[in-house]
C-alpha cells in the first residue's frame, strides 16, 4: 500500500461503473480509479501508473497519476467460478457464475446491493446507477451472471450492463473437479502433502453424457503419482471417482501434474498441479536467498521494500524490527502469518511477492529488515535461515520545508495568516477516514494475521480480523474539538462540511467506552469524584464541572487538535471559533507543553499533510501556541519570549540514550543550523556548520565510551543536552 506502480492490461469495463476501470491481463486484475480515465472504454489496452490503495478491502490504484492508451484489444473471457471459490485470488477479474438465483424480486435500482445464491452459498451483486440494468425486472428464474469481482467490506460482483444477467442454459456437458469437497479449477494447485491416497471427484454438471477418456501424470516427479482410473462415461449431473496414489522415492518437494482428458468443449484437458512432500516430511530448501534489497517511498509514515527473487524460492517471510537487527529465525514446519513474532521482530509480509510495505511506520525510526526465502505449503515449510537478506531504513522526520514561509509569530496578523495558510485545504470525506487514516496509518499488525487499533483516549488495543469496520470493531471517529462546539453545528449534512471531516481533528476511539463517555465534555484533570473509568481514560469532576481526562499520551495530541480547529476555521461562516466556555484554554496549553509531539504524532501530521495538503502548525512548532488566546482567538504575546526559550530546550530531543553506534538530534518544529559534541575534557570532537536539517543522524562508532555534551543551533537559539555513549 502506498507504492507507485505501473500496470498494463485490458479494461474490462467503461464509464458504466463511474470513474473506476478494472484492468486485467493474463496474471490477474486490479482496478484503477481516477477522473482522468473517463475516455477509457471496455476492451481498450492501457498502461496505468498510480498509487496502491486499500479501499474498504479492495486493492486498487488510486489516484491514477497517468495512463497511456495502447489501442483497442479484446476483452478477456469471463472465468466461470463457483460462488464457494470467491476469494482474493480472483479479485477484480471478470467472472461468470452459472445457475444462480436472485433472492430479491421487483426491479433493479441504482447503487443497490442484491444477493444471488446457488442453493448453498451466496454472493452480493452490486448494481450501479450507470448501468442499463436500472429499472430492469429482477429475474425469478436461474440465471448466469457476469461481472467484475470487487470488494466493499465484502466481496461483490459488479455487472456492467443488462447483457451480464442472462437466463441460465444448462451446458450439454461440463467437467468440474472436487477434492475433499472443494472445487479445484483447471490450472490450480492441490497439496498432496504426505498423503499416500487422494480421492478426486470428477463431476459432469451438464445435462448430456461426458466422456472422460483417461487421466495421466506428467512433471518432475510424475512417476511417483499413479492412478488406476480408465475411460468412463459420466451421465448428466453425475460423478466418477479417481484415486491418486503417491509413493515418493526421494526427499523434499515432489511435483506432478494430473491431466484429465474429456470431450468437454472448453476444458478438454483439465489440469491439477500436485505438490507432494518426500520421505523427510519437509519441502526442499531454497538454494539461495533473495538479493538486492532496496527501499523506496520512504516517508515519516511509510516505506516500501523490494528485492530480487531467488530462482529456487517459492515464498518469502519479511521480518522487521525497530532499533536493532532482527534476532531469531523462522522454524521449519511452522506456518507463520503477518504480525507473528520471530525473535525481536514482527512479520511484515509472507508470501510469493518480492515487495512489501509494513504497516504503522512512525517518524525518526531505524527499521531493520530480514528476508528469509522458503519453500513448501502449510506445515511443510523449509526456511533458508543462513545469511538472510538484510537492510535498514530510517523513516523521515518532519518535512516542513518552506511551508511556513512568510509566517511570523511576532506579527499581529499571525492568527489570520495561519488560518489562510491551512484553510482551505483538500477535503477528505468523513467516510473516507477509514480507507485513509485507518487503513494506511492507524491499523497495525498483530499475531495470527490479525490487526489491532489503539483507542486514542483509553489506550485500549482492540484486536480484530481484517478488514477494519467501525461497527464490527465498536469504534468511531472522535472529534477532539467537539462537533456540537462548532459554530456551524450541525456540520454533518450531505455533503458534510469540511470542519466535520477534517482529519487533523479526528482520532479512533472505542465508541461505548470513550466516545459516548466523553460526549461533548471539556477536557481537564479529574480532581474530584470519578464517575466512569475505562483503562486510562476517565470522566469525573474538576470542581463542579464534569470533565473528561484522556490517557497521558493523548493529552497533547488532543490539545493540538483543538488549537488547530480553532485556528483553521476561525471566521468560517462569519463565526469566531475560539474555545470560549466549551474548553478552558489553560489546561490544553499546559498539556500542549507537557506532552510534546512524539514520533507517532509527527508521522500522523505528515500523513494527513499527504492527504489534505495542510499541516497542523502546533505539531510543527510548539511555540506558535504561546501567542494565541484560544478562548477568543486574539493575539497575545505576553511572556512568550521566555516561554519560547524554555520550549526550545524542552523540544530538543537526543536519542537513543545511551547511544552505541548511531545518534539522532532533533528540535521539534525547527531545523538544525549547526551542531557540536564536546567530550568530558572539553575537547571538541564533532562540529558541523551551515546545516539545515530537521533531523541530524550521526555515527558514533568512532567516539569512545563516556559522557559528552551536544549543542545544536536553530533560528530560535541554542539548546544543550548531555549524552552517554556506551
Amino acid at each position: 500500500i502506498g507504492q507507485t506502480v505501473t500496470v498494463r492490461g485490458v479494461a474490462t469495463n467503461g464509464p458504466e461503473l463511474g470513474a473506476i476501470r478494472y484492468i486485467q491481463d493474463g496474471t490477474g486484475a486490479i482496478p484503477a480509479y481516477g477522473s482522468n480515465l473517463s475516455s477509457v472504454l471496455r476492451g481498450d489496452s492501457v498502461e496505468v501508473t498510480g498509487v496502491l490503495y486499500d479501499y474498504n478491502g479492495l486493492l486498487e490504484i488510486s489516484p491514477t497519476n497517468s495512463f497511456q492508451a495502447l489501442g483497442a484489444s479484446t476483452t478477456p473471457a469471463a472465468l466461470p467460478l463457483p460462488i464457494s471459490n470467491v476469494g482474493e485470488a480472483y479479485e477484480a477479474q471478470l467472472l461468470r457464475f452459472d445457475n444462480v438465483t436472485f433472492t430479491q424480486t421487483g426491479a433493479f435500482a441504482g447503487n443497490t446491493n442484491y444477493t444471488v445464491t446457488d442453493g448453498t452459498n451466496t454472493l452480493q451483486v452490486r448494481v450501479t446507477t450507470g448501468t442499463n440494468l436500472v429499472g430492469v425486472a429482477i429475474p425469478t428464474v436461474p440465471v448466469t451472471v457476469f461481472g467484475l469481482l470487487g470488494q466493499f467490506n465484502t466481496f461483490q460482483l459488479l455487472p456492467r450492463d443488462a447483457n451480464d444477467v442472462i437466463p441460465y442454459v444448462a451446458p450439454n456437458k461440463e467437467i468440474n473437479v472436487k477434492i475433499g469437497g472443494v472445487n479445484y479449477l483447471t490450472g490450480t494447485q492441490y497439496v498432496v502433502g504426505t498423503n499416500a491416497v487422494t480421492s478426486v471427484t470428477i463431476q459432469n454438471i451438464g445435462i448430456g453424457n461426458l466422456t472422460v477418456s483417461g487421466a495421466g501424470f506428467s512433471g518432475t516427479n510424475a512417476s511417483e503419482f499413479t492412478t488406476t482410473f480408465t475411460n468412463q462415461i459420466i451421465g448428466g449431473n453425475g460423478t466418477a471417482n479417481l484415486t491418486i496414489q503417491f509413493n515418493p522415492t526421494g526427499n523434499g518437494s515432489r511435483f506432478g501434474t494430473l491431466t484429465i482428458n474429456s470431450d468437454d468443449a472448453d476444458e478438454a484437458a483439465y489440469v491439477i498441479n500436485l505438490y507432494g512432500i518426500g520421505n523427510d516430511n519437509i519441502a526442499s530448501q531454497p538454494a539461495a536467498q533473495a538479493t538486492g534489497l532496496v527501499f523506496s517511498n520512504v516517508k515519516a509514515y511509510a516505506f516500501n521494500g523490494s528485492f530480487t527473487p531467488s530462482t529456487t524460492a517459492e515464498n518469502y517471510v519479511v521480518v522487521w524490527s525497530n532499533g536493532a537487527p532482527v534476532s531469531g529465525a523462522p522454524v521449519d514446519g511452522t506456518t507463520y502469518q503477518r504480525g507473528d513474532i520471530i525473535g525481536n521482530g514482527k512479520i511484515a509480509y509472507i508470501g510469493p511477492a518480492t515487495s512489501f510495505a509494513p504497516r504503522h511506520v512512525i517518524a525518526n525510526q531505524t527499521y531493520h529488515i530480514a528476508v528469509y526465502a522458503f519453500n513448501g505449503p502449510a506445515g511443510f515449510e523449509n526456511y533458508r535461515t543462513a545469511a538472510p537478506l538484510t537492510g535498514t531504513v530510517t523513516s523521515q522526520g518532519q518535512q516542513i520545508g518552506s511551508y511556513y514561509s512568510g509566517i511570523n509569530s511576532h506579527a499581529t496578523t499571525f492568527i489570520s495568516d495561519l488560518t489562510t495558510l491551512i484553510n482551505p485545504h483538500t477535503v477528505i470525506t468523513y467516510g473516507n477516514y477509514k480507507p485513509t487514516v485507518m487503513n494506511q496509518f492507524e491499523v497495525r499488525d498483530t499475531t495470527q494475521g490479525r490487526s489491532f487499533v489503539v483507542c486514542s483516549y483509553t489506550g485500549e488495543r482492540k484486536v480484530f480480523n481484517d478488514p477494519f469496520d467501525w461497527t464490527a470493531v465498536g469504534y468511531s471517529r472522535e472529534h477532539s474539538y467537539c462537533h456540537s462546539w462548532m459554530p456551524t453545528f450541525p456540520a454533518d449534512g450531505n455533503p458534510a462540511k469540511p470542519e466535520y471531516s477534517d482529519q487533523h481533528n479526528l482520532y479512533p476511539v472505542n465508541q461505548a467506552q470513550a466516545n459516548s463517555v466523553r460526549s461533548n465534555l471539556p477536557m481537564d484533570i479529574v480532581t474530584g469524584n470519578v464517575v466512569f473509568t475505562y483503562l486510562d481514560g476517565k470522566a469525573g469532576y474538576n470542581g463542579a464541572q464534569l470533565v473528561y481526562e484522556p490517557r497521558d499520551e493523548q493529552k497533547g495530541n488532543a490539545a493540538r487538535a483543538m488549537m488547530y480547529m480553532a485556528t483553521a476555521y476561525n471566521g468560517t461562516s462569519g463565526f469566531g471559533w475560539g474555545l470560549g466556555a466549551n474548553q478552558p484554554q489553560a489546561i490544553i496549553k499546559s498539556w500542549h507543553y507537557q506532552d510534546l509531539p512524539d514520533n507517532y504524532e509527527i508521522a500522523r501530521n505528515e500523513y494527513i499533510f499527504s492527504q489534505q495538503n495542510n499541516r497542523n502548525p502546533f505539531v510543527d512548532s510548539v511555540d506558535f501556541a504561546c501567542v494565541i488566546n484560544f478562548t477568543n482567538m486574539t493575539y497575545d504575546a505576553t511572556n512568550c519570549d521566555l516561554s519560547i526559550n524554555e520550549l526550545l530546550d524542552a523540544n530538543f530531543v537526543v536519542f537513543p540514550v545511551p547511544a552505541t553506534t548511531e545518534l539522532y538530534l532533533q528540535v521539534n518544529g525547527l531545523t538544525i543550523e549547526s551542531y557540536s559534541i564536546v567530550d568530558a575534557t572539553g575537547k571538541l570532537v564533532v562540529a558541523n556548520t551551515n546545516q539545515s536539517l530537521p533531523v541530524v543522524h550521526l555515527s558514533t562508532a568512532d567516539l569512545a565510551k563516556g559522557i559528552y555534551v551536544v549543542t545544536v543551533t536553530t533560528s530560535k537559539g541554542k539548546a544543550t543536552r548531555n549524552l552517554v555513549i556506551e
